[in-house]
């Protein structure tokens, strides 16, 4: 089993398929953003190889991230052999949801249950102002019909004065269409073009919003993420927040990412990162990658190191590691 230093068991792994969006999200990435080279990213059959080396040290979920993976040419064998490693308990998405449509097919017949959608505006004008690109009539209409197969979470990134006036909103479109939600603070991962500290709104400010409308009751919901959830009473939902800065989350981390470009990174919160992707296409054997990826457990930290003012060691976008 991989374990830490701090005696923290690591059963969860975020595997990053593309750095590649069809959105630019503005505290995502910036707006000039260049992606990596393709022939420096792993293929699919190293990222199948590489998550069954992680498998077979103890993983129990993996998370498919990006970028946005559904733009990943190839992600459907991907999915297709995840889907068939009878010893990978869960196997889940995270999405912008623009590709749904076209991607029903392969996850209906994958091992995926539940899908995590970044929503981050129910207004068309502000959902495009945010995404830069993005349509949300699409996604919503993507949303209606993905329902039908998938449990949905949307993640909202809290923004005050561009988003923080939707919340209500947002958990209200959450209880109609038995959705869970949860809001995340803004996390200062590379330089995107403005300071995250003037729109930066936490947790508490937040739930007590949401609680100007609905009741939230405690309860014990879990779902081997960093999320807090509330139960919004007389519904089926769920709210969570996600809160890096103000409900430091790291004694219960129990996950580390790949990010597509084959390096590991053991926090998201520091720069530092394993190279994985030479010692795969060196060694026929998993068991050089194996050993490499277990002592470089040692090297995880304790806690991240976020603030407000952007005085991070963390140049990456949140695209090239997905969160």
């Amino acid at each position: 089993m991989l374990q830490d230093p701090f005696k923290r068991k690591i059963n969860y792994l975020r595997l990053s398929v593309t750095d590649r969006c069809d959105f630019r999200c503005q505290y995502c990435m910036s707006e000039d953003i260049e992606f990596m080279p393709k022939n420096q990213m792993l293929t699919i059959e190293e990222m199948n190889r590489l998550a069954n080396i992680f498998i077979n040290l103890g993983v129990e979920k993996i998370r498919l991230t990006g970028g946005e993976p559904l733009v990943r040419r190839g992600v459907n064998e991907l999915i297709d052999k995840l889907s068939h490693n009878k010893k990978l308990k869960e196997l889940t998405l995270t999405t912008n949801g623009s590709q749904l449509d076209q991607k029903l097919d392969v996850l209906k017949q994958s091992k995926i249950k539940r899908i995590n959608v970044s929503l981050d505006s129910l207004c068309s004008e502000n959902f495009k102002k945010i995404t830069r690109i993005g349509n949300l009539n699409e996604v919503l209409a993507n949303l209606e019909v993905a329902k039908e197969y998938f449990q949905i979470k949307l993640n909202t990134v809290l923004m005050k004065n561009i988003n923080d006036h939707e919340i209500i909103d947002l958990v209200s479109y959450a209880v109609e269409q038995n959705f869970n939600i949860s809001f995340i603070e803004q996390m200062p991962l590379g330089e995107i073009g403005y300071d995250r500290s003037t729109s930066f709104i936490n947790s508490n400010e937040a739930k007590k919003i949401i609680e100007k409308k609905y009741i939230l009751e405690e309860n014990n919901k879990r779902t081997g993420g960093p999320a807090v959830y509330w139960k919004i009473k007389g519904s089926n939902s769920f709210v969570g927040f996600i809160s890096p800065h103000s409900h430091n989350f790291c004694d219960s981390c129990n996950r580390v990412r790949v990010s597509a470009d084959g390096y590991l990174h053991l926090c998201l919160g520091h720069d530092e990162k394993v190279n994985l992707i030479e010692p795969l296409r060196a060694h026929d054997s998993d068991d050089a990658v194996a050993k490499l990826i277990v002592d470089s457990l040692s090297g995880k930290p304790k806690s991240h190191e976020f603030n407000l003012e952007n005085k991070t060691n963390v140049i990456r976008f949140m695209s090239h590691t997905g969160g």
